[in-house]
C-alpha cells in the first residue's frame, strides 16, 4: 500500500479521498490555488502544496505543477478525484511515466472511453445496446440532415471528448443543423480541447440510469447496483437515488450485467460508472465515466463498500477479494447536491461567504462537504460545496427523512439549491416517479411563461 498520496483536487471530494487515506494509514498532501489557501481541504490534509493562481488553468489544471508538488512532497501516488484532470488521458500518461502511481483507470482505457465514438464501438462489440448514432466525427450540416432523415428529429449533437452537458446541442429541425453544429463544436473545443462532435438519436423522455463498477488488474469486475440520476437541469445532475424506482428486477439485472460485460471487454481497471438512458422499457449505453463519481456515496450507503478505499487498493495492485454474489445492495439512498446557485434565477451560480453553515445530523444522513462556517465559496470553480445523502429502509423512509433534513439544515450568506430540493420533496411528479431527465427544465420553463 502507498505511504503518501497527493490529492489533485479540492473541496469535498479531496476531503473524501483524504478520509479514506487516513483509514488506510496513508499520509495525504493537498494542493491549493491562491483562492484556496485557507480552504477546508488544505486544513484537513497532513501537508499542502501551493500550485498556482486562482483560475483552474493556473493551478488545478497545471499538470507540471501538480506532479512537481507530488515529487516535492515525496508522494508515491496521485488521486485526481473527479472533474479537473480526472478523465484526462494526457495527465494519466504524464503520471504513469513518473515515479508516482496513478489512482484511476489506465491511460489507454481512459482514452478509449474518453473518445465517445470509440466507447460506443467497444460497448456494441460487447453486445451492450447503444443509442443509434455516428461512430466518426461530424463536421458538416449535410451529415446532420442525413442522420435526421434516417432516424428522425430531434438529433443530439454531443462532444466526442467529454460530457457533463458541455458541447451538447439539440437539432429540432434541419434549418438549425449548421448553427447548432458550430456551437457544439466550439464549446467542445473550449472545455475539452477537442472540437470533435458526433450524432445520436435524441430520446424524448428518458430516465438516466448508471451502474457503479470496480475492476482490478487481475481481470475481476464487480458491479454495485444502479443509480437513477434523472433529476437534472441542463444535463447537470441535482439528485441521485438508488435503487431506481422505475426498474423491475429483470431489467435491473440486465443493465448491471451489461455494465460488467462492457467494462470487462475494455480491460477496465479501477472505479468507473457506465451510464445508460432508459425509455419505454429499453436501455441504451451513452458513456462511461472513468473516475469516481460525485454520487458515489449513494452506492456506498447501500452496499457498505468503501469505493475510494478500493480505488487505492486496486491502484496498489490488490485483487478484489469478494465475488459478485457477495455484493449486497439493500435499503435505499438519495443524494442532494447543495450548490451555491439561485434556483429561482435559472440556477445562476452566486458564490460568497457562508455566514451560517449548520448541516443536518442524526440517523439516516451522511454529509460530504468542502466547507465550514465562515468559509467563502470561490467564483472560480464548481458551485457545489456539499452533498446531503439520506438513506433508509425504502424510498418512502428516505423521502420522509429528507424532508426532516431540509427542515433542519441552515445555510445563510449565499443562495443555494436547498429551496429547490424542499419543493421537489413535495412534488407529485417526483414522488410518483413520473419525472424524466427533461422534467426540471420543463418545469422551470413553465414557471417563466
Amino acid at each position: 500500500m502507498f505511504d503518501k498520496v497527493l490529492v489533485a483536487n479540492r473541496g469535498e471530494i479531496a476531503i473524501r479521498i483524504m478520509k479514506a487515506c487516513q483509514e488506510l494509514d496513508i499520509e495525504t498532501v493537498a494542493v491549493y490555488s491562491d483562492a484556496d489557501e485557507d480552504a477546508k481541504h488544505v486544513r484537513f490534509a497532513d501537508e499542502a502544496k501551493h500550485v498556482g493562481g486562482s483560475k483552474a488553468k493556473e493551478s488545478y489544471l497545471d499538470q507540471e505543477a501538480l506532479l512537481n508538488a507530488a515529487v516535492d512532497a515525496n508522494a508515491d501516488a496521485i488521486h485526481p478525484g473527479y472533474g479537473f484532470l480526472a478523465e484526462s488521458e494526457e495527465f494519466a500518461v504524464y503520471i504513469e511515466e513518473s515515479a508516482c502511481a496513478w489512482v484511476g483507470p489506465p491511460s489507454e482505457v481512459m482514452g478509449a472511453f474518453g473518445e465517445k465514438t470509440r466507447a460506443r464501438d467497444i460497448m456494441a462489440n460487447a453486445d451492450v445496446p447503444v443509442v443509434p448514432g455516428t461512430t466518426k466525427a461530424v463536421t458538416d450540416a449535410e451529415a446532420v440532415h442525413a442522420f435526421g432523415d434516417e432516424h428522425g428529429y430531434p438529433v443530439a449533437i454531443k462532444a466526442a471528448g467529454g460530457g457533463g452537458g458541455r458541447g451538447f446541442r439539440i437539432v429540432e429541425e434541419p434549418e438549425e443543423a449548421e448553427s447548432q453544429l458550430r456551437d457544439a463544436s466550439r464549446e467542445a473545443d473550449a472545455y475539452f480541447d477537442n472540437p470533435d462532435v458526433y450524432l445520436e438519436r435524441f430520446l424524448e423522455d428518458p430516465k438516466h440510469i448508471e451502474v457503479q463498477i470496480l475492476a482490478d488488474e487481475h481481470g475481476n469486475v464487480r458491479h454495485f447496483g444502479e443509480r437513477d440520476c434523472s433529476i437534472q437541469r441542463r444535463q447537470q445532475k441535482l439528485v441521485e437515488e438508488s435503487p431506481s424506482p422505475v426498474l423491475d428486477e429483470e431489467t435491473r439485472e440486465e443493465i448491471c450485467d451489461a455494465a460488467r460485460r462492457g467494462a470487462a471487454a475494455a480491460d477496465y481497471v479501477n472505479a468507473g460508472t457506465v451510464e445508460f438512458l432508459y425509455e419505454d422499457g429499453e436501455f441504451y449505453f451513452i458513456e462511461t465515466n472513468a473516475r469516481i463519481q460525485v454520487e458515489h456515496p449513494v452506492t456506498e450507503l447501500r452496499t457498505g463498500v468503501d469505493l475510494v478505499k478500493w480505488q487505492l487498493r486496486i491502484a496498489a495492485g490488490e485483487e478484489l477479494d469478494f465475488a459478485q454474489e457477495d455484493v449486497d445492495t439493500h435499503a435505499a439512498a438519495m443524494e442532494f447536491r447543495i450548490n451555491a446557485e439561485d434556483p429561482d434565477n435559472d440556477f445562476t451560480p452566486l458564490p460568497g461567504t457562508l455566514s451560517t453553515y449548520d448541516p443536518p445530523r442524526g440517523i439516516g444522513i451522511r454529509v460530504d462537504d468542502g466547507v465550514d462556517e465562515a468559509d467563502t465559496i470561490a467564483p472560480f470553480y464548481d458551485s457545489m460545496f456539499a452533498k446531503f445523502v439520506v438513506y433508509g429502509e425504502d424510498r418512502e423512509e428516505v423521502l420522509a427523512r429528507a424532508r426532516r433534513v431540509f427542515d433542519e439544515a441552515t445555510v445563510e450568506g449565499i443562495p443555494t439549491t436547498m429551496p429547490f430540493h424542499r419543493d421537489l420533496l413535495e412534488d407529485d411528479v417526483f414522488l410518483e416517479n413520473r419525472h424524466t431527465t427533461k422534467y426540471v427544465d420543463r418545469m422551470r420553463n413553465d414557471d417563466e411563461t
